[in-house]
């Protein structure tokens, strides 16, 4: 009996000690603003979910604060990730989403413009995998370039891509298409962002652009009309075609060989990351695991999955454990294919 007494006394106490956190969490977050830095401009495909993300994050979080976005372009998002390594507020009224090419750019190591250590940061998961997007190399008919396999021919001129900056993926891909498949593509970056790129492309300043389905899809319509002024010519970050675009190859089945295969696979792998938020290092552990568990809350919410449909955005969730394991794999990947990587966030292309 005595027994028995000690652990009811135990569990009690366990339980007492849970829920003074949980009063802990509320009475810190009740009357307060919680920031979600995004590392792009407003209306990009991260600004997209970052703000979806605010209008239901306060239903799960205790205390229930209220969500304001701040966007902070820069560098492919590089800005936003040293800002909330180095500066942001460290008590968990400060998180943010940044390009999954941050993540990379953190496991490889190497470039000295990265201020922060990826595995610190308190990873609240991802919104999206990429499983019903795919990111797409898009070409304005009047280029002279038609099919994917025109890109090869040394008799065609170079295409022409616009970026919004060095390590964009609107940047890296194109490179390591050049790479990989043998294509002959040259990327301008410096553009402001990506909806500048778009732009771009619309007036013919340059040929085309690196951007998902599902982006185009929300933001720029008309490419997707009979009438476009553009055409996809590469899927990338798909295992199988699109089934919307049944017509258009994907990089892997361009690949030249095995290597260049696994090349594309490796590159791939980080785009399952989708939508990723982090917070802070050094956040106080019961408001980073209060802040991780009202994310993953607000992806099976159902009005933030009406939203969702109505926006049509992919919402096909990973939890934070899920990617620090992605980033395991991505450091244990073969040498010689990682520095291929390597070479490609640290140039540009």
């Amino acid at each position: 009996m005595k027994f028995r007494s000690l652990i009811a006394a135990a569990a009690a106490f366990v339980i007492a000690g849970a829920s003074a956190q949980a009063d802990d969490v509320a009475d810190f977050y009740k009357g307060k603003s919680v920031e979600i830095v995004v590392g792009s401009s407003a209306g990009g495909g991260y600004d997209i979910y970052a703000r979806l993300l605010a209008q239901h994050m306060s239903r799960h979080v205790p205390g229930n604060p209220s969500f304001i976005v701040k966007n902070m372009p820069g560098a492919g998002s590089l800005r936003a990730a040293n800002y909330l390594y180095t500066t942001a507020p460290k008590d968990g009224t400060s998180f943010g989403t940044i390009a999954r090419e941050m993540i990379v750019a953190g496991v490889l190591g190497g470039n000295p413009n990265v201020q922060f250590d990826v595995r610190k940061f308190n990873w609240l998961g991802s919104a999206s995998s990429f499983s019903s997007d795919a990111y797409i190399l898009w070409v304005r008919k009047s280029s002279p370039v038609a099919r994917a396999e025109d890109l090869r021919d040394p008799s065609k001129p170079q295409l022409v891509m616009g970026s919004a900056g060095a390590t964009a993926s609107a940047t890296t891909v194109p490179m390591l298409l050049n790479t990989a498949l043998g294509l002959s593509l040259k990327v301008i970056s410096g553009y402001p962002d990506s909806n500048s790129v778009g732009l771009a492309v619309d007036r013919g300043e340059v040929d085309g652009q690196m951007a998902s389905f599902t982006v185009i899809n929300l933001e720029k319509g008309h490419w997707l009309k009979a009438d476009s002024p553009v055409r996809p010519l590469i899927q990338f970050v798909r295992s199988t075609r699109h089934p919307d675009l049944k017509d258009v190859p994907t990089a892997r089945e361009l690949a030249r060989d095995a290597r260049s295969l696994q090349l594309i696979e490796l590159a791939e792998a980080p785009w399952t990351l989708g939508r990723p938020f982090l917070a802070p290092p050094a956040i106080p552990s019961e408001r980073a695991a209060a802040l991780q568990k009202a994310f993953m809350a607000v992806q099976s919410d159902p009005a933030y999955l009406a939203e969702a449909a109505r926006l049509k955005v992919d919402i096909s969730p990973m939890d934070g454990a899920a990617i620090v394991g992605l980033m395991d794999k991505l450091a244990n990947a073969p040498p010689d294919l990682m520095n291929e990587i390597r070479k490609l966030q640290d140039n540009g292309g």
